[in-house]
């Protein structure tokens, strides 16, 4: 027995000698893989939820989504008009669900294709396609006027195209639809800017342009430029601040002249607290990250689009925590009113309102930028009882703690597509950039330097 135990006490003085020479990192990368592992089994959990709206709320005749669903305790209120945005996104969290393996390439194939057959037969405006349509037929919702948006059609698009090369099989279709999307009627060359879209109606183009580089309509403008619709030269003439001397912005910009193309780009950029960044419009989550669902302004963008996504998740962070909020991601979102616009205003040029509410689809869209923070936030926004049968609630006051009881079509497609992207190395991206519209604008990812390093 004396023996025994001066053998067990040499050995463990050999274990705490060997663990004692290790290097902390290696407990650091333990713990961090266990919680990559977490994220990835509640990612998959949440995604099967999350396309179940898909599966209950698109009309089974159309494959056109509802727009948002609203519950009043046992009584839904169903949203049975649809937007081009809508069928886009659709389209890609159907192919996401194909691959996470929630549904097989035999029935996402032939959900699509009830869209794609839906879509050739719907009211168009120079191949482009109006704001609203109801589900039930595809036929035109003129409540709401006849306008045809840019921002809207660049989704649209870029859906059809990560279509067309996940499935060659419908390539032929997705190509023709997208081919007669014409984006040139929406473009003054004078400007070099994209119109916000045109009332059919009334016969007239909105008095604004997309001035603003970033904000969600990029989409439309890479997309643009890939068809060859507008010249490359459209990429350089937004703003990626306003001039300084355009006082009512925010902050009074600093940075410098560059020329790309032969074109004068202000490279200004704001500040917060040391951080520099390219503001969007209002501040909020979406206009920033929504477009790198399908651009790939991580991987080549990595002086420009990618750093500042990265800054703009690291800012909505840290301004959340400063105003005392228990969970993060300000958004434009549904209330229990209707829906309103949400942000880390400093983000914003102009701006908007940040009074507690927050809304999940931020938390996904900033998953490849900030993982761990998003598994915590996840785990916040659930223990706010937001987390129900077809995924997360489309907002939470977390001041208030008053939850909205819907769900948003938008929304819902953009939690499928970041978790398809985070879970299978940037899939969705892969099949956009396939494509000749998504690769021949690569070099204006790849060329720009933001000021902001």
């Amino acid at each position: 027995m004396h023996y025994l135990k001066k053998f067990l006490f040499s050995l463990l003085t050999l274990v705490l000698v060997f663990t004692a020479t290790l290097p902390t990192s290696t407990f650091a990368s333990s713990k961090h893989i266990g919680k990559e592992i977490t994220l990835s089994k509640q990612l998959k959990a949440i995604s099967g939820k999350t396309y179940r709206y898909f599966e209950d709320f698109t009309n089974d005749n159309t494959g056109l989504t509802y727009d948002a669903v609203r519950m009043n305790n046992d009584d839904l209120n169903e949203k049975k008009y649809t937007s081009p945005t809508n069928i886009g996104m659709y389209m890609m969290s159907t192919i996401s669900a194909d691959e996470m393996g929630i549904i097989s390439r035999k029935e996402a194939v032939a959900k699509i294709e009830k869209t794609l057959d839906s879509l050739e037969d719907m009211k168009t405006w120079n191949g482009l396609f109006y704001n609203w349509y109801y589900t039930k037929d595809g036929s035109l919702m003129t409540d709401w006027g006849q306008f045809i948006s840019t921002v809207d059609n660049g989704w649209l698009s870029a859906g059809l195209i990560v279509v067309g090369q996940a499935y060659p099989e419908l390539n032929d279709q997705t190509s023709s639809i997208v081919d007669s999307m014409d984006y040139s009627t929406l473009y003054t060359p004078e400007v070099g800017q994209m119109r916000g879209g045109y009332d059919v109606e009334a016969g007239s183009y909105t008095a604004h342009h997309y001035g603003a580089f970033y904000t969600e309509p990029r989409v439309a403008s890479y997309i643009s430029i890939g068809k060859e619709d507008v010249p490359k030269e459209h990429w350089w003439k937004m703003y990626r601040t306003m001039p300084e001397t355009w006082d009512w912005q925010a902050q009074t910009p600093e940075g410098y002249t560059e020329t790309y193309d032969g074109v004068e780009l202000f490279e200004g950029h704001y500040s917060y607290k040391g951080k520099k960044y390219v503001p969007s419009w209002g501040g909020s989550m979406f206009e920033a990250l929504m477009p790198q669902l399908v651009l790939k302004e991580k991987e080549l963008g990595k002086d420009a689009l990618g750093l500042n996504n990265q800054r703009h998740v690291d800012i909505q962070i840290q301004y959340a925590e400063e105003q005392g909020f228990e969970a993060w991601g300000m958004s434009p979102a549904a209330t229990p009113e209707g829906y309103s616009e949400f942000a880390a205003t400093p983000l914003g040029m102009d701006g908007y309102k940040s009074d507690g509410t927050v809304t999940p689809h931020a938390t996904f869209l900033a998953l490849e930028y900030a993982p761990m923070e998003a598994l915590k936030n996840i785990n916040t926004l659930k223990r706010f009882d937001t987390y129900d049968k077809y995924g997360f609630l489309d907002s939470v006051n977390v001041e208030t703690g008053e939850v909205t009881q819907a769900y948003l079509a938008l929304d819902q497609g953009m939690i499928m597509v970041s978790i398809a992207n985070y879970l299978k190395d940037g899939v969705i991206r892969d099949y956009f950039h396939e494509d000749k519209i998504g690769e021949t604008p690569e070099e204006l990812l790849i060329k720009e330097e933001f000021s902001i390093k």
